[in-house]
C-alpha cells in the first residue's frame, strides 16, 4: 500500500475512574477456588506439604514423547541455529523458522488430533529452555505463539469449530500473536480503546495495539477489543481471532529493543477490519477473563527460559572461574567470587524445582496453580536477572564486552552482556514485577476479603458492615488460634528429609514462617483496612516472602525426588540446603522491612519530585531525548504508514 502523508490527529485518551478500573480487574478474576492451592494455603499460614510431596511425576508415555522431541530439537538447535547471527542481524532467518515449523515446534502444546505434538507443560517448558538457550529470540517466538497466542485460549475456551479451523494451522504453518497492550494502556485494561462494533454477523475492529510480539510475522492474531453495549449485545472487553492478512490490518512499525534483537514485535493498527462473529472466543465481556486464565499456565514459559539462562550462567561461571587465575589460584577459590557462583548454582536448582513442580501440577490439573505460576514468573524473572548480573561481574571486563568483540581479538565469544540484556524484559513481560506483586497479593488476601471485604469497603452501608463484621468474627475466631503453633515447632517434624544433609529444619522454618506471614498480613489488614491496597511496598514484601517459601519447599521436595530416584541425590540435597540457607537470610530481611522502611518518606519525596520541588537537582546535564510525545497517538483511523507485515512461508 502507498503511504498517506502524515497529518496531526487530535489526541484520543479514554478516561476511567480508579474505582471503575478496579471493578473491571476484579470482574476478570477467577472468583472461586474449586481446587486446592499450595501457595494459597501458604499465605494463609497453612503449610500443606501433602499437596506437593511426593513430587508429582509425568506418565511414562509423556516422558518418552517429550524426550524424543527434545533430542530432535537439540540437534536442530546445535546445527541450524546461529545465535550470534540472530543477534547481529536482529532477525531470525526465515529458513530457521520454517525448519522449526517442520519440526513441529510451533505445535508443541497442541493436541495430536489437530496435528500438534501434544507435549505436557513439563516438556514444553524444557523445550523452551533448550531453544531459548540457543537464541532467546527463538524462545520468545515459540512462547508467544503457544503460551498466549491463538492455541492456548482456543484450547480452553474455543468451540469445536474454532479448534478444527485454527489449531491445525497453528501446529504446522501459521504463527500467532496476542494483542492486548495499547500505546496508553498497559496493566489497566479498563481503559482499552480498541473497539469491536457489531454489524450483522460480523464485528468491525478499530484501534491500535502496541508491543505485539510476533505481530510482524503473524498469520493469526488474538485481539482484545471493547464491544459497546447495545440491544442484544452485553458488550465489554472481548477476544477475537483475526486473520493478520485481513483488509485494514497494518503493521506500522517493527520495534527494536535493548535485548531480544530478533524479536518480531510491532505496532498494529486496525481500521474497519471485519471479523466474523464465529471468530469471537467465548462470550462478549469475557476477554480479560480469557486472557488471565490463559496466563495462569502461560506464565510458566518465562521462568522456564529463565531456568535455561541459569544453567548457562552456571556453566560459564564454572568454566571461566576455574581457568582464570588471580593471586596464584583460580578466581573461584576467592570467597568474593565463590559466593556468587554458589548463589548461581543454588538458585538455578531452586528455580528449576519451582518450574518443574508448577508445571507438573498444571499437567495433573489436581490443584489450582494460578498463584504458583505467578510466583514462578515473578521469582524466575527476578532471580535470573540477578544470576546474569553476577555472571557479568564474575567475568569482569570480559562480561561487559560483546561476544563479537571477544571473538575478534581471539577469545571465546561468550555473550554474557547479551544474556543480561535479553533477560531484562522478563521483569516486564506478561505482567511487570510490580503488577505481579499486586496480582499475587490480591489472591493471597482473597480469604480475608471474602469474609471482611464489606467491612472495609467505604461505600457499604452500616448494615452491610455489621453483617460482614459478624462473619469475619466467626472466621478469625477459628483461623487465628491455628497460627500460634504447628509442626514447625516440633524438632522431629519432616524427618523424612534427612539423608546425610538434613533439610527438615528448612521445612520446619517454612511452616513456622508461613504462620508468621499470615499473622503479619492479618495485622496489616487490621491496621490499614481499606487503605491496604495502597500499601504496595508492604504487599510486595509479603509476596516476596511467599515466593521464597514456595521456592524453599520446591527445592526440598525436588532434592528428595532426585534422591529417591538415585539421580544425584546427595548433590541435590547439598544444593537445596545451600539455597534454603540463602533464602532464609533474604526472608528475615524482608520481614524486617515490613515494619521498618522508608515507604512514608518515599511518598513525600515523590510528591516533591512531581511538584518540581527538586527540579534544581536535575541541572548540569543535557537530555539527549527528542521532543516527541511521551505516548504515541492511537486515535482510530486509516493507517498512514507502509505495512511492515512480513508473513513467513
Amino acid at each position: 500500500m502507498s503511504a498517506v502523508p502524515e497529518t496531526p490527529r487530535p489526541p484520543y485518551r479514554p478516561t476511567v475512574t480508579e474505582r471503575e478500573a478496579r471493578r473491571v480487574a476484579e470482574a476478570a478474576r477467577e472468583q472461586d477456588w474449586r481446587k486446592p492451592s499450595f501457595a494459597k494455603e501458604l499465605f494463609l499460614g497453612r503449610f500443606r506439604l501433602d499437596l506437593i510431596h511426593p513430587h508429582p511425576l509425568p506418565a511414562d508415555e509423556h516422558v518418552q514423547r517429550g524426550e524424543e522431541f527434545l533430542a530432535k530439537l537439540r540437534d536442530f538447535c546445535e546445527t541450524k541455529i546461529d545465535g550470534a547471527r540472530i543477534e547481529r542481524d536482529a532477525l531470525i532467518p526465515d529458513d530457521v523458522i520454517t525448519g522449526l515449523k517442520e519440526l513441529g515446534a510451533f505445535g508443541m502444546k497442541i493436541d495430536t488430533k489437530y496435528g500438534g505434538l501434544g507435549l505436557t507443560q513439563v516438556y514444553y517448558n524444557k523445550a523452551l529452555a533448550l531453544a531459548g538457550s540457543a537464541s532467546p529470540a527463538i524462545g520468545a517466538l515459540l512462547s508467544a505463539h503457544q503460551s498466549i497466542g491463538v492455541p492456548q485460549p482456543l484450547k480452553i475456551f474455543g468451540t469445536r469449530e474454532q479448534k478444527e479451523t485454527f489449531l491445525p494451522r497453528c501446529a504446522r504453518t501459521d504463527i500467532s500473536a496476542f494483542l492486548l497492550t495499547e500505546p496508553d494502556v498497559g496493566s489497566d485494561p479498563a481503559r482499552l480503546a480498541t473497539t469491536a462494533v457489531p454489524e450483522g454477523d460480523e464485528y468491525v475492529l478499530d484501534g491500535v495495539k502496541l508491543w505485539t510480539t510476533n505481530g510482524v510475522v503473524a498469520d493469526l492474531l488474538v485481539v482484545m477489543a471493547r464491544v459497546p453495549r447495545s440491544e442484544g449485545h452485553r458488550g465489554g472487553i472481548t477476544a477475537f481471532v483475526v486473520e493478520a492478512a485481513s483488509e485494514g490490518v497494518t503493521v506500522e512499525n517493527r520495534n527494536a529493543f535493548m535485548g531480544l534483537r530478533g524479536l518480531e514485535n510491532g505496532v498494529t493498527r486496525f481500521h474497519r477490519v471485519r471479523v466474523p462473529a464465529a471468530h469471537r472466543i467465548g462470550e462478549e465481556g469475557q476477554g480479560l477473563k480469557i486472557a488471565l486464565t490463559t496466563l495462569n499456565t502461560g506464565r510458566l514459559s518465562l521462568p522456564a527460559m529463565c531456568v535455561g539462562a541459569g544453567k548457562w550462567c552456571l556453566k560459564i561461571a564454572r568454566e571461566w572461574s576455574a581457568a582464570r587465575e588471580q593471586w596464584g589460584k583460580p578466581v573461584a577459590l576467592h570467597e568474593a567470587v565463590g559466593s556468587k557462583i554458589a548463589f548461581i548454582a543454588a538458585t538455578t536448582f531452586a528455580l528449576e524445582a519451582v518450574v518443574d513442580l508448577s508445571s507438573q501440577m498444571a499437567d495433573e490439573d489436581r490443584n489450582d496453580i494460578r498463584i504458583e505460576a505467578a510466583l514462578a514468573k515473578l521469582y524466575g524473572s527476578e532471580m535470573a536477572w540477578l544470576m546474569a548480573d553476577e555472571l557479568v561481574q564474575i567475568r569482569g571486563g570480559r562480561g561487559f564486552e560483546t561476544a563479537a568483540s571477544l571473538r575478534a581479538r581471539g577469545e571465546r565469544a561468550v555473550p554474557a552482556e547479551q544474556m543480561l540484556r535479553d533477560l531484562r524484559i522478563n521483569r516486564i513481560f506478561e505482567g511487570s514485577t510490580e503488577i505481579m506483586h499486586l496480582l499475587i497479593a490480591r489472591e493471597a488476601v482473597d480469604a480475608h476479603l471474602s469474609v471482611a471485604g464489606d467491612l472495609i469497603d467505604p461505600e457499604k452501608s452500616l448494615g452491610d458492615k455489621a453483617k460482614a463484621g459478624a462473619g469475619a468474627g466467626l472466621f478469625y475466631a477459628k483461623w487465628l488460634p491455628k497460627l500460634v503453633a504447628g509442626p514447625g515447632q516440633l524438632p522431629g517434624a519432616y524427618g523424612g528429609f534427612k539423608h546425610g544433609v538434613d533439610l527438615s529444619p528448612h521445612l520446619r522454618y517454612v511452616e513456622r514462617t508461613s504462620r508468621k506471614l499470615a499473622r503479619s498480613t492479618f495485622y496489616a489488614m487490621s491496621r490499614w483496612q481499606g487503605r491496604m491496597e495502597t500499601k504496595q511496598g508492604f504487599l510486595g514484601r509479603i509476596v516476596d516472602i511467599g515466593a521464597e517459601l514456595f521456592a524453599m519447599s520446591a527445592a526440598c521436595v525436588r532434592a528428595e525426588l532426585l534422591r529417591g530416584r538415585g539421580e544425584n541425590g546427595r548433590e541435590a540435597y547439598q544444593l537445596a540446603d545451600a539455597f534454603c540457607r540463602q533464602a532464609r537470610i533474604r526472608v528475615e530481611e524482608l520481614f524486617g522491612r515490613l515494619w521498618s522502611n522508608t515507604d512514608d518518606l518515599d511518598r513525600k519525596v515523590v510528591k516533591g519530585v512531581l511538584s518540581g520541588t527538586y527540579e534544581w537537582l536535575e541541572q548540569g546535564v543535557i537530555d539527549p531525548s527528542d521532543d516527541g510525545p511521551w505516548i504515541a497517538d492511537a486515535t482510530p483511523g486509516p493507517s498512514r504508514r507502509e505495512n511492515a507485515h512480513r508473513p513467513i512461508r
